[in-house]
């Protein structure tokens, strides 16, 4: 295909005469056992309009799941009949984070050709997922977005390049492009989005096109997809549903076809490769521990397990094998060992959290170290995708808001 076409202008919708920092929440995946999070967000957007209306935060999964999506879907006819969102053409947004730390994380808003597109684990798409897809969490994400008139974005996905020639030429000509919105998120630092003259459109997709060439070359991805792994999946699967139903005239250009998201450099400064640790709430702590040294057992020195017990923490030397992510062996372990015991496996984001939930009753968490981000790439390629939840791009409050939206339904 042509590599100019793979991450291109969409067009973009904003909502009119908002408050913007009701309109923008968090992606639903985060603060998974943090309930309390989305009730004191609920309570704060109230009844003002808002992304929190138009998505399904997993904390609230199996909660009366039919009603919410009706929920959802009406909620959307309700905004696009009330005239809520202006539409940008053929666009190309530049957006600037400003996160907790006071640095600035860059990137582009487009759409992906998921035509590209492939989340097995082996993939050898041009699109490919980062890590391991796990496709029991699809179909209800499937049931969410089938029937959505619109699309928000929370992927974020990832160009390794090194001589930042794709969007940081962009960022040293954004003083002279329109503002479309400015203001402070909700417990998320601060956001910046600016429209790209669409003069500039072929030129951003020739230097996209030009960088996909070089990495070609070598045997390497063009894109990575950094955050919102199973989203994107979701999408995918949405589109193969419409292939499969739809003569080729009229799935070869529907907007189902395409996802938004937005693209950042792995070489930005500001993007940071944190952790992301483990806790399994309503379990046997000791016996879990037991059996995951007796499964690698030390020879030698062995890696260094941070473990959190009821508040309690501890070092333990385990065996797992030299040479490879330890998320690798210890998610392995847990999906095995939860599959013949009692416990609840969640993902956490941030050291704070996991301390405060490790310190329950019956739970025991797991600090992982973060890893490198230059290694993702060569892992990616030599590997296929990492174990689900390897890395996290920032703290869970420095995730993508939903903010922008497109339409997916004729």
């Amino acid at each position: 295909m042509n590599p100019e076409l793979l991450f291109t202008p969409g067009d973009i919708l904003l909502p009119q005469d908002t408050d913007m920092r009701k309109w923008s929440v968090i992606a639903c995946d985060q603060y998974t056992s943090q309930p309390e999070y989305w009730d004191q967000l609920g309570d704060y957007v109230g009844d003002a309009p808002s992304t929190l209306h138009m998505v399904f935060p997993e904390a609230y999964l199996s909660r009366d799941d039919g009603k919410r999506i009706a929920s959802i879907n009406h909620t959307m006819q309700d905004y696009l009949k009330k005239g809520l969102f202006r539409s940008y053409p053929d666009s190309f947004f530049y957006v600037e984070r400003t996160l907790t730390d006071g640095s600035i994380r860059k990137g582009l808003i487009g759409k992906l050709d998921l035509l590209e597109y492939e989340y097995s684990e082996k993939s050898q798409s041009l699109i490919r997922p980062t890590e391991k897809t796990v496709e029991s969490r699809i179909p209800p994400r499937v049931k969410i977005r089938e029937h959505a008139l619109l699309e928000l974005p929370h992927i974020m996905v990832l160009i390794d390049d090194p001589g930042k020639s794709v969007i940081e030429p962009v960022s040293d000509e954004s003083g002279n492009y329109e503002t479309l919105y400015d203001f402070d998120l909700w417990e998320g630092g601060h956001i910046c989005g600016k429209r790209i003259p669409k003069e500039k459109n072929q030129s951003i997709c020739a230097a996209f096109g030009s960088l996909f060439s070089r990495h070609c070359a070598q045997g390497n991805p063009a894109i990575l997809v950094g955050d919102g792994n199973h989203s994107l999946a979701t999408a995918k699967a949405c589109f193969e549903k419409l292939r499969q139903t739809l003569p080729k005239e009229q799935w070869i250009n529907h907007p189902a076809r395409w996802a938004l998201a937005e693209l950042v450099n792995l070489q930005d400064d500001a993007l940071k490769f944190e952790p992301v640790h483990r806790v399994v709430f309503d379990t046997d702590p000791k016996a879990l521990l037991y059996d995951l040294q007796n499964t690698f057992p030390v020879d030698g020195q062995g890696f260094p397990l941070q473990c959190i017990i009821q508040g309690q923490e501890q070092t333990i030397p385990v065996g797992f094998p030299a040479g490879i992510l330890p998320i690798g062996p210890l998610q392995k372990f847990l999906d095995t060992w939860l599959n013949t015991h009692t416990g609840v496996l969640d993902y956490i984001h941030d050291d704070g959290a996991l301390r405060d939930l490790a310190s329950r009753s019956g739970s025991i968490g797991f600090l992982l170290p973060p890893m490198e981000k230059n290694a993702l790439l060569p892992t990616v390629q030599q590997e296929g995708s990492l174990p689900r939840k390897t890395f996290s791009m920032g703290h869970s409050c420095e995730k993508r808001y939903y903010l922008e939206a497109r339409k997916i339904l004729p």
